[in-house]
């Protein structure tokens, strides 16, 4: 759901999501390393992978997570304990439709922002392997805040920290649930599915020139 609102100024501001929008992280490109492919669905379903992680992504340490996931799951502990000792193998690379539109948006002088949730501890994978994050002004990380979107508060914090007027920033995510978090906040939210539909909405709104290409 999206609500660009009817205030006058267009959006001078661009928030983006990572993983799944910037950022193709996925459990499965570890576990297809370890399991056969067709019981890696099953375990994550088994051991209440989203449900774990989101822990994580709100500030739980990592060693207290596997130890207590390992406890009710002893059979899998290896496997448990492999998830943070192999993070990089989740990250299979940049989806590179966004990251172009993100070099765009960076070209044209827009200010460029992005909200994550993300791991405190496992964050720094992403700094090292991807460049495209030195393109933000700044990165706020669920994790070093202890708390994780689509909780009000985590909005609040990238208002104040960048004096942000919401309905004059455009904020980008894949989750239906984010989403629709941002646009109760006030912002321009919306929904990433891919790129090209990315591209259309950003030319919408005027962000993007509507017969510009993609230099």
């Amino acid at each position: 759901m999206s609500r660009a609102g009817t205030a006058a100024p267009a959006p001078g501001t661009v928030v983006f999501d990572l993983g799944g929008v910037l950022i193709d992280w996925d459990p499965r490109h570890l576990y297809r390393r370890l399991l056969p492919h067709d019981e890696v669905d099953d375990f994550l379903r088994e051991i209440g992978f989203t449900e774990w992680n989101e822990a994580q992504d709100a500030g739980a340490p990592w060693a207290e997570a596997v130890e207590s996931l390992a406890a009710r799951h002893p059979h899998r502990r290896e496997l448990i304990a492999a998830y943070p000792q192999r993070y990089p193998e989740t990250l299979a690379g940049a989806i590179s439709g966004t990251v172009d539109i993100l070099t765009e948006l960076h070209r044209r002088g827009t200010r460029l922002l992005a909200l994550t949730n993300w791991s405190a501890e496992t964050f720094h994978h992403a700094r090292e392997m991807f460049y495209f994050l030195e393109m933000f002004e700044g990165i706020v990380v669920s994790g070093e805040e202890r708390i994780a979107k689509p909780d009000a508060r985590l909005f609040a914090i990238l208002v104040e920290r960048f004096a942000l007027v919401p309905t004059e920033t455009v904020f980008i995510d894949d989750s239906p649930a984010n989403v629709e978090g941002a646009a109760e906040q006030g912002f321009v939210a919306l929904r990433f599915r891919d790129a090209g539909t990315l591209r259309a909405d950003l030319r919408r709104l005027g962000l993007l020139p509507v017969d510009g290409g993609s230099g």
